[in-house]
């Protein structure tokens, strides 16, 4: 019998306006759950960029740590340093998005095509498209994405929603990015084996229509993961 895949997940924190996108990051641990598939949350041991009071939407003072605060997704103990991940023995990568991807994971929130992002993390996202195995970004994640693809010389197909306050920027770094029209739709570049979903891109979004486009998301990931020993 073959083994079950071995997934792994990219937090950003807690929060969707600080940290990762908590529906988001659940919807995508729960599809991969309902897959069969094995999960491994991770997140880097570092200072998020910002703290944000979500009853406000204001900036909050003190200082929070991501893995820390992606552990309050994962559960106590169950999300690891990034830094100590091996992505070698992963069959496939999920992203889920919020602010927290583009201002604690890159820099992308404030310099846009310009961007930079954290060592490690684009690190760990490279060896999967190095490896030829599947990867999937939600939301603001496709962003990081193609920084990590453009720092490599390489293009993409994906989507950020409708594109606004995006395309530009993608367009700057040699992204292809299609709209679509709302959360249950998805992008897949077949040649990278890169699927990405719009989630709360759509701000307005229904929780429902933000599940489907996740769940297919996740769907096809795991259909383009190699056959498994």
């Amino acid at each position: 019998m073959a083994r079950s895949a071995e997934v792994a997940v990219i937090l950003a924190g807690c929060g969707h306006a600080d940290g990762a996108e908590t529906r988001e990051a659940v919807f995508a641990l729960l599809a991969l759950d309902q897959h069969g598939a094995r999960f491994q949350c991770l997140a880097p041991n570092a200072a998020q960029a910002e703290v944000v009071d979500h009853a406000t939407g204001q900036a909050a003072g003190g200082g929070r740590n991501i893995l820390e605060e992606s552990s309050r997704i994962a559960r106590v103990g169950q999300c690891l340093d990034l830094a100590q991940a091996d992505p070698g023995r992963y069959d496939a990568l999920i992203l889920p998005g919020g602010s927290g991807v583009a201002k604690n994971l890159c820099t992308f929130a404030k310099d846009g095509a310009r961007a930079q992002v954290l060592p490690d993390v684009a690190a760990f996202v490279r060896a999967f498209f190095e490896a030829g195995k599947p990867v999937g970004a939600i939301c603001i994640a496709p962003a990081l994405v193609a920084l990590v693809l453009h720092g490599m010389g390489r293009g993409a197909t994906l989507t950020l929603g409708d594109g606004t306050g995006t395309a530009e920027a993608m367009a700057q770094l040699g992204i292809t990015h299609r709209p679509v029209s709302g959360s249950r739709e998805i992008v897949i570049d077949e040649p990278l084996k890169l699927v990405t979903t719009p989630a709360y891109m759509f701000g307005a979004a229904r929780l429902s229509d933000v599940w489907v486009g996740i769940e297919r998301c996740v769907t096809e990931v795991l259909a383009r993961i190699k056959p498994l020993p």
